[in-house]
């Protein structure tokens, strides 16, 4: 097969064997509500990429109905972490996600927390149409959320790793 071939199958198959990650967090509902939400992190500046894929996605909430989502650098400072982290492990996963949650619950009052992640897609429309082509990955999207925010970021081949991060 070509080069181009493989890379594409390569993208698929990630693609598809990395789902969604969401988890709840009704027990912590009072204390969330309780604590101080704290924006005040230190996030990198918005990627012309990320800031497309943002618009996109709420585009895509607004054609159905659905409210569109506020970012917030507290958020985008998780997924820069974990895009980070994908990208030094060389590996696209939800490793740590509950660390995620729990800071964004207690940092940001947050009562549920979701994420998206993916991996070598060279465009915003790219990924964003792949996961609404994804069940679990579209079900986020079109979750009952508020906020979210996204990480965008190349290894040093180029490759795209993605986190983006939904929060009610």
């Amino acid at each position: 097969m070509k080069k181009p071939t493989i890379l594409f199958l390569v993208v698929i198959l990630t693609f598809l064997t990395v789902s969604c990650s969401s988890d709840s967090s009704d027990d912590n509902m009072n204390q969330a509500a309780q604590t101080t939400v704290n924006d005040n992190v230190v996030a990198p500046e918005a990627k012309a990429i990320e800031n497309d894929i943002l618009d996109l996605i709420n585009d895509y909430r607004i054609g159905k109905g659905l409210n569109p989502l506020n970012k917030r650098n507290i958020i985008k400072s998780q997924a820069f972490s974990h895009t980070e982290y994908m990208v030094n492990t060389n590996n696209v996963s939800h490793d740590n996600f509950n660390q995620r949650r729990a800071y964004l619950i207690n940092n940001a009052g947050a009562s549920y927390v979701s994420e998206n992640v993916a991996y070598g897609f060279t465009s915003a429309e790219t990924v964003v149409n792949a996961w609404i082509n994804s069940d679990a990955h579209r079900e986020n999207i079109e979750g009952n959320y508020a906020y979210f925010d996204i990480s965008a970021e190349q290894n040093s081949q180029g490759d795209w790793y993605y986190t983006n991060i939904f929060v009610r």
